[in-house]
């Protein structure tokens, strides 16, 4: 079993290190607000009384597929590189800031469906990350 176990974890962190590269402080970022938003919409839902398992289910691929993309613009960034077109990770970068700045957006749209105040500062530095002002 314990040689499973030794095995499985290896399997994972290459597969991990395969689709992301190093794992950096931005993908702990939005793994982090991924299950912040999760939760904050299953206690919004909860709060207005519509819970509902195929919803929760549409949301959960919704956030598994977050992370493919972003994969994907990892594995881009790589083949760039290989044929010769310097992008030093520009088309991760990219998916990672739009995917937590959507998950920013969305947990704050969760925080107001609760009757929570939003903080001035943390509506302003959304606007600055959407980069509408």
């Amino acid at each position: 079993m314990e040689t499973l176990i030794k095995w499985s974890a290896a399997v994972l962190a290459a597969a991990v290190s395969f689709l992301y590269g190093e794992w950096t402080i931005l993908l702990s970022i939005l793994l982090t607000l991924v299950v912040i938003d999760y939760i904050s919409g299953l206690v919004a839902a909860g709060m207005e009384g519509g819970i509902q398992s195929r919803v929760g289910l549409t949301g959960i691929a919704r956030k598994i597929f977050i992370f493919v993309v972003v994969a994907v613009a990892h594995l881009v960034d790589t083949f760039l590189l290989e044929v010769g077109v310097e992008s030093e990770a520009l088309i991760f970068m990219a998916a990672l800031v739009f995917y937590i700045v959507n998950e920013l957006i969305s947990i704050t749209e969760n925080v107001g469906r609760m009757g929570l105040p939003i903080p001035k500062q943390l509506k302003q530095a959304i606007t600055i990350l959407k980069g509408d002002e």
